[in-house]
């Protein structure tokens, strides 16, 4: 059984003095806030002998809930609002009421809530039988019921009404629902030894969504040791990924001081307006091969290489901005606040919108250096190259016209937005009660399109005869984040066979990305490209832990 509870605040963009001048003289930041709540029980039951078989038997529910409010803020549209009776305006001191005494806001509403669950229960059978092979042969087969249920409640008025809290507006009951699905699956797994230095494993999945359809998955694996330090592998299998029912009908709108963005769900008629369709599951072909060797004793050497095609993606795609997008918010219920640039306004949504072909390389090395009465270092090296390109990026209808699912931007996002290599040296050295681990990481260059805020420079090569609009979907600068090194340490000691000290820190020296150009630099308050995912933008990470075992 566990559970977590967190409380987490972010600052939203800056609203300069004179946004609401009465209420917040010097300007403010509204704050978006968390509470959530993530809980999970497990019961089960097992045995030796059904049959020959050993089987086992559970149970497993879990949830995660969602609340997110806003607090610091105000719904400048109920401010401004016509005269009100005053027996109608809120006496809390949480709330705000205009200068004339009739508007009024609160500071802080809740937004909207989500509750993702599932249930889930397995029955599995496992045996050996002696088939004349050299090694027994192992059968496990077994059956799965998952039921998942997923819920979006709406806001308080206050958090949609008028044009809506600044910061992030809320879910208005329009938005709300309950969705749920049934999965039941069966799968069959089987490993066997043709000969005594020869594994093959089989293994074949079907799974039945009550939403989306049928899928048959697959798995073949082998492994042949030329040599006691010698062996070669190889696997290919195929995938299946349906699209989860937050992918379905989540949606979401955050209006900064002059911008408002917003994720309509694919399954509403705001999303089919622009040209969304249901979405379709991903499906996947994979292919693996390596080598395994121990050229000296103590030293063990892997190297693989892989290839995995992805066929309709799902990607947050679908972007527009403009009218169209202005219509498409306002057929959800939301109140757009006056005065905007129309250009200012976008949405997008998630679809099945391109097929990617990755291919990469691993290496893997690991040494264990006994050093007598100096202790023992443990060193390990790992080493991924790799490359993602698109096979296939899927357009849409979009008022009679054919448009790519893909910007430049999104497409780079799933893309060059990962590191090509990751390398990782480590050391952990133990003497006596005392351990020390070291461990130096370097993440390759990552490449991103970011869009203009303010102006472009004519050197940006964009369309509309060469002059590039704010807020373009089609005018982009390239932006590549330097490789960086990363170093995390740790110092522990082992006071007694059943406590454990430690102190240490993740990116000791405070690394962080490469800042961006002030020009794609979104209010100021965006200096690091939030889509890489190289190197955290949060810094360095200092802690201290005690361990207990007993």
């Amino acid at each position: 059984m566990t559970y977590a509870h967190r409380h987490a605040e972010s600052y939203q963009n800056y609203r300069t003095p004179n946004t609401l001048p009465d209420l917040y003289p010097s300007g403010f930041s509204p704050l978006e806030t968390i509470e959530e709540n993530d809980y999970a029980a497990t019961l089960g039951l097992k045995g030796d002998n059904f049959f020959g078989f050993a089987w086992d038997l559970s149970t497993t529910y879990g949830a995660d809930e969602d609340a997110i409010g806003d607090k610091n803020s105000a719904n400048a549209g109920m401010l401004s609002s016509k005269c009100i009776p005053r027996s109608s305006n809120p006496t809390s001191t949480s709330a705000y009421v205009s200068t004339d005494g009739c508007g009024w806001s609160p500071a802080s509403t809740r937004a909207e809530t989500y509750r993702m669950a599932q249930w889930t229960n397995t029955l599995d059978f496992r045996r050996n039988f002696k088939t004349g092979f050299s090694t027994p042969t192992t059968i496990a087969f077994g059956a799965e019921h998952r039921l998942e249920t997923y819920q979006i409640k709406a806001g308080t008025p206050p958090s949609y009404e008028a044009g809506g809290m600044a910061g992030y507006v809320g879910l208005s009951p329009q938005n709300a629902g309950n969705w749920s699905r049934d999965i039941w699956a069966g799968y069959l797994d089987g490993d066997f030894h043709p000969l005594k230095n020869w594994d093959v494993d089989f293994a074949g999945r079907f799974e039945h969504y009550t939403d989306v359809g049928n899928t048959e998955n697959g798995k073949v694996s082998t492994r042949y040791d030329i040599t006691p330090r010698i062996s070669i592998r190889g696997t290919i299998s195929n995938g299946f990924r349906a699209p989860t029912l937050a992918e379905q009908h989540f949606s979401s709108i955050n209006v900064g001081a002059t911008t408002v963005a917003g994720l309509l769900p694919v399954s509403s008629s705001a999303a089919r307006l622009l040209g969304a369709a249901p979405l379709k599951p991903e499906r996947s072909t994979n292919a693996s091969g390596g080598l395994v060797v121990e050229p000296l004793k103590g030293l063990h050497v892997e190297a693989d290489v892989y290839q995995i095609n992805i066929r309709d993606r799902i990607i947050a795609g679908g972007s527009n901005n403009g009218p169209t997008a202005i219509a498409a918010l306002q057929q959800l219920g939301f109140v757009l606040p006056s005065g905007l640039d129309p250009n200012a306004v976008s949405t997008y949504y998630f679809a099945n919108g391109a097929s990617t072909r990755t291919q990469g390389f691993d290496l893997k090395a690991d040494y264990l250096l006994r050093m007598n009465r100096y202790g023992n270092l443990n060193l390990s090296a790992t080493l991924d190259l790799n490359r993602t390109r698109l096979n296939h990026v899927a357009s849409t209808m979009v008022n009679g016209v054919p448009t790519s699912l893909l910007t430049a931007a999104t497409a780079s996002y799933i893309t060059t937005a990962y590191p090509r290599s990751k390398l990782i040296l480590n050391a952990f050295w133990t003497v006596g009660k005392w351990d020390v681990n070291l461990r130096q990481t370097r993440y390759g260059e990552t490449t991103t399109m970011l869009g203009y805020q303010d102006w472009t420079p004519s050197s940006a090569i964009c369309d509309n005869n060469g002059k590039a609009l704010r807020y373009s979907n089609s005018c982009f600068a390239q932006f590549k984040n330097t490789p960086r090194w990363l170093t995390d340490l740790e110092v522990g000691y082992s006071a007694t066979p059943h406590w454990h000290f430690a102190i240490g820190a993740n990116n000791i020296f405070n690394v962080r990305p490469r800042r961006v150009n002030p020009l794609n630099n979104n209010y100021g308050g965006r200096m690091y490209d939030a889509n890489s995912a190289q190197v955290p933008i949060t810094g360095g990470y200092y802690y201290g832990r005690i361990d207990a075992h007993f």
